[in-house]
């Protein structure tokens, strides 16, 4: 890989290799082993969107990799305003080492690693997720699913999150099927990259039915950020699409509830099924971590050599 800006960038045997890298990066930490691969590297984050997992993710990875990182806040720059992505990409070039960006569109994303001559990294666009999709089916694998045979629910908008985790577990060889209300759907263009990929995806708008016989449950906010002022549309549009007991219990026994986080507790997700034995959103969530640092260390040049 040159960038990390979709889950379409990888392929089956880069997201393994991937998730073996992070499992290792994982197990060090967790066992006091420290190094720094990334040494005298430095990383800019840019941030047009707040953040929280985002942004500690990626600074605190960066520095347990030996590397340093500059936080850029969208509005400080003028991205796109003062001065133009790509003379924001040249200029950036030229003092760091590799850029991560949370934007608002995708387009942002492309342009920058269009005219940055360093890896440009997606950390989440109108169009994609990639790091977040990466955190989740690493977190499966560590579970040890078999994605070939795993059926993975998406329960509510078919949004950027929805999209990475469509095209990884295309490739991955996963079934996906996506419920959600007439309007809401994954694009028409990721749609057909996953069938081009000859991944196993179904769109209905019964909850019910996409939750029937899953291994994975997940979901995620009705209303993304930017979308603030089509609110209550959403939450009268969504009121049937949400992941409580009773929808659960037409899941497997041995289900896993997933949810990328923040969440908005008694929409999308009640709180007992957010916090209950079944969900596994902690474990995404501190997996992005060490996804993303397996990211950078690969898009750098590093391997388990280096460490």
């Amino acid at each position: 890989m040159r960038h990390f800006l979709s889950t379409a960038d990888l392929t089956r045997d880069t997201a393994l290799g991937l998730f073996a890298l992070a499992a290792d990066l994982k197990q060090r930490r967790k066992a006091g082993q420290h190094s720094e691969p990334l040494a005298a590297k430095t990383f800019a984050l840019i941030f047009e969107k707040a953040s929280l997992r985002t942004r500690v993710t990626f600074e605190v990875g960066v520095i347990q990799l030996g590397g340093r990182a500059v936080h850029l806040v969208g509005r400080d720059i003028g991205l796109g305003t003062r001065e133009s992505v790509p003379d924001v990409a040249r200029n950036l070039s030229l003092w760091v080492d590799g850029i991560m960006a949370r934007v608002y569109s995708h387009a942002t994303i492309t342009a920058l690693a269009r005219h940055a001559t360093v890896p440009v990294i997606n950390g989440l666009s109108d169009l994609e997720h990639p790091c977040q999709a990466l955190a989740d089916f690493f977190t499966l694998w560590e579970r040890g699913l078999d994605f070939g045979t795993m059926r993975l629910a998406w329960i509510g908008d078919g949004n950027n999150v929805c999209h990475s985790v469509m095209i990884l577990g295309a490739l991955l060889g996963a079934s996906i099927v996506v419920a959600c209300p007439p309007g809401y759907e994954p694009d028409a263009g990721v749609q057909a990259t996953v069938r081009r990929l000859g991944g196993r995806l179904e769109i209905t708008e019964d909850a019910r039915a996409a939750a029937t016989g899953a291994d994975v449950l997940y979901t995620d906010v009705w209303t993304s950020m930017g979308q603030e002022a089509e609110q209550e549309q959403r939450l009268e549009a969504f009121s049937r699409y949400q992941l409580n007991e009773t929808l659960v219990d037409f899941a497997k026994s041995s289900a896993l509830v997933m949810h990328c986080l923040p969440a908005h507790r008694g929409e999308e997700i009640t709180d007992a099924v957010l916090d209950g034995k079944r969900s596994i959103v902690l474990e995404q969530a501190e997996n992005r971590l060490h996804a993303q640092k397996a990211v950078m260390l690969r898009l750098l040049g590093g391997s388990v050599d280096d460490l």
